[in-house]
């Protein structure tokens, strides 16, 4: 053989071998998107304001001006009797009003509520010229939030206790370590989350259902009553059977895995929850219009029930500056948080950037939301970023995380089909996912920046949460073209990207960077395209969002 021809042979080898690779690859992806493969695949394109149908408003009937109240930019004097006097004028409005901050710098030193719908608090910009609202104070010196009883009670009543003994402490966890916001949205009188059985409300049921497909829309009902076409519900999932009960297998598609106590010591709370909207009832069927996360049986005891909370609220074009300040530890944050979005549905929050915050925006209870365009940034280590913290169909898209945090990206107890997309973390990245029957939640097209350890590996799949509600998460959960920028990499080796051994039916698609990579996950994941980037569906949810709405 000649230099000519084994020359032409290596060079058709070349060819044809990446193309054997992307040809099966593409299979792949297709069956995976088919539901062909082993690995259910949800349909995540729910996610988001109005189920990302619909552009996020920019006008408003009525516009009311903060400095017709007293707010006086730059002039170093609290702001807050002035704010809270325009927003109690918002109150009295009907219909869509606009709180209009001016430029420059605002001082807010009590809790800005938002306790209405069809509301935007809207600034003049999140850049130097923009508004930025300024928080000296933490929340632990501020009056205790009524919406936080339960869980000041909660707390010292199991003595939740944050210990290291390493750095000398010992001290009682915050209320404020996940929960509570300078701006905060709520509902009056409704609680942020349930922690003790004997703040347990009466609840509204409003119909009983008997059964329902995972991934459809349609539920066969009884017991219907006040329940119309428009109305938007909870559906709750219950286990009434204990440590081995049905529900928790269907959760985690019956994976050898051992699930936390909390899965069954309270039968009266929800295990699974969805806020939907009732789109047709005809006789016992009853349509939604978002599809069912589990098939349901009668032993789960599903229901229909009242919920309160609000609509079209957004909050947008500002910045949240928070002082420098010494962290203590872990949990035991004094809350310089920045928003709290509780008992919204179809709201949003856009072009926020968010500078020192011990946790940036916090989410609790809150569906068919956006949160795109934010900023975190600072010296200070977060808890949180921005958190998907027990909410369904919820859109983060567009966060660019230049701050250290514990949880840079997590979704956290209760979280169902929410969507981290085209999202940037670029100091000590993980992707967290909290423990606590979380489940179908999907990590699109998300950036990372990271430097390995000594060993060649980095933990980027991050499990944290308390052992009783683990495994760090149910079944399929989704992670889709994931860039890993590998920084000051000497090895020619590939680089380990491991972490959760407790992650049932994880699908890895398209894991890729700028240095080979291997990826470990376990129990039975399902990890195709590992070290190639996926161009014609780099984002997943904009393709199936595409693909429903046509």
């Amino acid at each position: 053989m000649n230099e000519n021809t084994t020359t032409r042979l290596l060079l058709t080898a070349l060819i044809f071998i990446p193309f054997l690779m992307v040809s099966q690859s593409k299979k792949e992806i297709q069956n995976l998107l088919s539901n062909k493969s082993l690995t259910y695949m949800p349909d995540f394109s729910f996610a988001g304001y109005h189920n990302g149908e619909k552009a996020i408003p920019t006008t408003s009937e009525t516009i009311i001006f903060a400095t017709d109240f007293g707010v006086i930019a730059n002039d170093v004097l609290d702001d807050s009797k002035a704010l809270l006097s325009a927003m109690a004028k918002c109150e009295t409005i009907a219909g869509p009003v606009i709180l209009a901050l001016p430029a420059g710098k605002i001082i807010l030193s009590s809790v800005l509520y938002i306790e209405r719908s069809n509301f935007i608090l809207r600034g003049e910009g999140a850049d130097e010229k923009g508004t930025e609202i300024y928080c000296p104070r933490p929340m632990m010196y501020l009056e205790n939030p009524e919406s936080l009883t339960e869980l000041r009670e909660y707390l010292e009543t199991f003595h939740k206790v944050q210990k290291e003994k390493e750095n000398n402490i010992n001290l009682p966890f915050s209320q404020y370590a996940w929960s509570g916001g300078m701006i905060w949205t709520q509902v009056p009188g409704e609680r942020v989350k349930s922690y003790l059985e004997k703040y347990d409300p009466k609840i509204n049921v409003l119909a009983k259902i008997n059964s329902g497909k995972r991934g459809k829309t349609i539920l066969t009902a009884s017991e219907i009553k006040n329940l119309k076409v428009g109305d938007i519900v909870e559906l709750e999932l219950f286990n009434k059977e204990g440590e081995n009960a049905d529900i928790i297998k269907a959760m985690y598609n019956n994976a050898d895995i051992k699930a936390g106590s909390h899965h069954w010591k309270f039968p009266s709370l929800p295990l699974v929850r969805q806020q939907v909207e009732v789109v047709e009832i005809k006789g016992d069927k009853i349509t939604i219009k978002d599809p069912l996360l589990l098939d349901i049986k009668p032993s789960y005891a599903a229901q229909l029930i009242e919920w309160k909370h609000l609509t079209e609220v957004g909050i947008e074009n500002l910045k949240i500056t928070i002082p420098n300040a010494p962290r203590v530890a872990h949990h035991v944050e004094p809350g310089f948080n920045g928003i709290f979005l509780t008992r919204v549905y179809n709201s949003w929050v856009n072009n926020v950037t968010i500078h020192n915050a011990d946790s940036g925006i916090l989410t609790e209870e809150i569906a068919n939301t956006t949160i795109q365009n934010i900023i975190t940034k600072g010296s200070n280590v977060a808890h949180y970023t921005v958190a998907s913290g027990g909410v369904h169909n919820v859109l983060i898209k567009n966060l660019k995380v230049y701050n250290d945090a514990v949880h840079p990206l997590s979704f956290n107890t209760f979280s169902t089909k929410n969507v981290y997309q085209n999202c940037t973390v670029y100091k000590n990245p993980v992707l967290d996912q909290h423990s606590g029957a979380n489940h179908q939640n999907l990590f699109d097209n998300v950036t990372v920046y990271l430097e390995p350890l000594a060993d060649n590996s980095y933990p980027i799949f991050g499990g944290g949460g308390a052992d009783y509600w683990k495994p760090s998460h149910a079944a399929f959960s989704t992670f889709w073209n994931l860039n890993v920028q590998v920084k000051n990499s000497t090895s020619n080796s590939p680089i380990l990207l491991n972490g959760l051994k407790d992650g049932p039916y994880a699908t890895l698609a398209g894991v890729h960077g700028n240095t080979p990579l291997k990826v470990s996950y376990e129990p039975n994941a399902t990890i195709v395209g590992t070290n190639e980037e996926f161009n014609e569906i780099p984002p997943l949810y904009d393709y199936q969002l595409k693909k429903r709405l046509e």
